[in-house]
């Protein structure tokens, strides 16, 4: 090798060692230590006079057709390795997303043309539409189906049940059906169709949640147009969701039996949380943690399968839980299990802590001014930009609960996107 050839040979070992190496110290600063200012001096103060002295060192060398040549690949170096790191930093430090795993899909939204979207993972089995940043697509959308109230001047019914209709990007599922087929009516007056559905998830079994299963059976089963097929959706509860129960001596379980709804529909049973997308769980069994949520067993009862009547403390009493872009969302049935350890649950099951909405029955018909305070402060130190009691909460309870957060109306026929 010339002497005039080593210092252009220097010049290219120092491009492929000291470059990536300041630019893997300034994304260690900048991604790992969440300071994307120490990335951007990096580039400046290192990387950058590298590749400065990297050109003058190939000119004098006197291998001047060398120069465009480094000068394109560091270009290209550049572009690919510091975009993509201090926008990753950047990005991740603002708690958006985290661009480990991209994908890109073509979407149909309200039979439109697709549009080409670019999602990714926010966190381990979380994914983020680009349309959220831009806040142009709302990724979880509720419709109330079914509640005890309505909303004014709406030409639906109420009944006292609960029934929500969520639809994402992914999947579109039915969260309980009321005390009969009446959420069926109410769908058909919204131009809602359930002959689509991917999942069924039952919150609880008593037949306020269950009543309309059977006509929810004999809907899917009407017949078509010729060439299509109705959509039978999967059905996740807990397994004690479907057996026997009684209040006071009365039965007020599900009206149709386990064995009964296996005829018809694929069944999950699932004591743990069930992932139905990237962003949706269905809890499972909720932990009992905080004392003052504990239920009055004494009125209600249960028969096993082996024969035995039991005290029911209601352990198939479960929710959902929606990572949205802001925090949870968190979609509750009757919360016999408690709001508060249902909360709690579903921030460990979901490994976020912010919480922004809660949405569903809170049962509480009658509770003590003890158990009523202790929810109310619990409520206010999550900081929640809303809170939609409905059902099986007491109007005194609601009022009194406004005092401690943003309490919001809900009734048949409200729509909510998050």
């Amino acid at each position: 090798m010339t002497a005039r050839a080593m210092p252009a040979a220097v010049a290219c070992f120092f491009t492929g060692i000291a470059g990536p190496a300041a630019a893997g110290i300034g994304k260690f600063l900048g991604g790992r230590a969440f300071i994307p200012v120490a990335y951007a001096l990096f580039m400046v103060l290192v990387d950058l006079p590298a590749c400065a002295g990297v050109f003058g060192a190939v000119w004098f060398s006197g291998y001047c057709w060398l120069v465009p040549v480094v000068f394109l690949c560091s270009w290209f170096w550049h572009v690919c390795h510091h975009g993509y790191g201090f926008f990753h930093t950047i990005i991740t430090h603002m708690r958006i997303i985290n661009l480990n795993h991209c994908k890109l899909t073509a979407l149909r939204i309200n039979r439109a043309f697709p549009v080409l979207t670019l999602s990714w993972q926010k966190r381990k089995g979380s994914s983020l539409f680009l349309n959220d940043i831009l806040g142009m697509t709302p990724r979880l959308t509720l419709t109330v189906l079914i509640d005890n109230t309505l909303l004014t001047d709406d030409n639906f019914c109420a009944e006292a049940g609960l029934s929500f209709f969520i639809e994402t990007a992914e999947k579109k599922c039915l969260f309980d059906t009321g005390l009969s087929g009446m959420f069926l009516t109410n769908a058909e007056k919204m131009k809602i169709s359930l002959r689509d559905m991917d999942f069924l998830v039952l919150s609880h079994g008593h037949i306020d949640h269950t009543g309309g299963l059977p006509a929810l059976a004999r809907y899917l089963a009407v017949a078509m147009p010729e060439g299509s097929q109705p959509r039978v959706p999967h059905i996740i509860a807990h397994s004690r969701c479907f057996w026997p129960k009684e209040k006071d001596g009365k039965e007020n379980g599900s009206a149709i039996s386990e064995e009964e709804l296996r005829r018809q529909f694929p069944v999950s049973l699932s004591e743990k949380p069930v992932w139905i997308t990237d962003d949706l769980v269905f809890l499972g069994e909720i932990p009992r943690r905080f004392s003052f949520e504990q239920d009055d067993t004494a009125k209600r009862m249960i028969h096993t399968p082996g024969g035995a009547i039991e005290p029911d403390n209601l352990p198939d009493d479960t929710a959902l839980a929606f990572r949205s872009a802001e925090g949870l969302v968190i979609i509750t049935g009757c919360s016999h299990s408690g709001i508060c350890n249902i909360t709690e649950y579903a921030r460990e099951v979901c490994g976020e802590r912010k919480v922004v909405d809660i949405i569903g029955g809170l049962h509480l018909l009658s509770p003590g001014p003890k158990r009523l305070a202790k929810t109310g402060k619990y409520l206010n130190r999550l900081h929640l930009n809303a809170l939609h009691a409905c059902h099986c909460t007491s109007l005194p309870a609601k009022l009194a609960l406004a005092g401690y957060c943003p309490m919001q109306e809900v009734g048949v026929g409200m729509k909510i996107a998050w």
